[in-house]
């Protein structure tokens, strides 16, 4: 093998110092560090890689619809209309329920001889239930119902929406809600 010529670059002085452009090791950048690193790298991935699966999948939304806003209805107070005669029906264990609650109305303005009370044919009707016939009489059979502290309210024409001379009835039947006795059950001998 031949030994290559000699050049311009053969006659350059040595110097102590380095020249050109080699780099020494970044000082302090040992394992641990570029471990830590490696694991905050990796740590970031994942979540990044959860939260677009979740995205994807529909469980996160990233721009949320409004949720519409839901407007409360009226609700309705109804009208007392003192002409429409009462029949109020007492279907409860409780004697004299009916009478009180006749003089209720009669001390809310109706005329004595347009509430009538009697008794159930059954004692176990569950809730005080103010009962109409007409769909115009709706508002008149809540105030009813208000006035009486919250009774439910029932179009039926089970009862008859009229007093023998014509004039319109609502039938009020009092249920167990008010009554002050617990209702029997079938088959329980009463204690002596």
């Amino acid at each position: 093998m031949s030994k290559p010529s000699r050049d311009r670059f053969d006659d350059v002085p040595r110097s102590s110092g380095r020249v050109g452009a080699h780099r020494a090791e970044a000082p302090g950048m040992n394992g641990w560090v570029v471990l830590l690193w490696s694991f905050v790298a990796a740590l970031v991935l994942i979540i990044a890689g959860i939260f677009g699966s979740l995205v994807v999948m529909g469980r996160i939304s990233l721009f949320p619809e409004a949720a519409p806003t839901s407007v409360p209805t009226p609700v309705e107070t109804g009208v007392v209309d003192t002409s429409i005669s009462v029949m109020i029906l007492n279907g409860t264990p409780d004697e004299g329920l009916d009478t009180q609650m006749r003089e209720v109305l009669i001390n809310n303005g109706w005329a004595a001889g347009t509430v009538f009370a009697g008794d159930s044919s059954s004692q176990d009707f569950a809730t005080t239930t103010v009962f109409y016939v007409n769909d115009e009489d709706e508002l008149a059979a809540i105030g009813l119902a208000n006035l009486l502290g919250g009774a439910a309210v029932q179009q039926s024409d089970y009862y008859s929406g009229q007093t023998e001379d014509g004039q319109k009835q609502f039938t009020v039947v009092i249920g167990l809600d008010r009554s002050s006795s617990p209702p029997e059950t079938p088959g329980e001998t009463p204690a002596p």
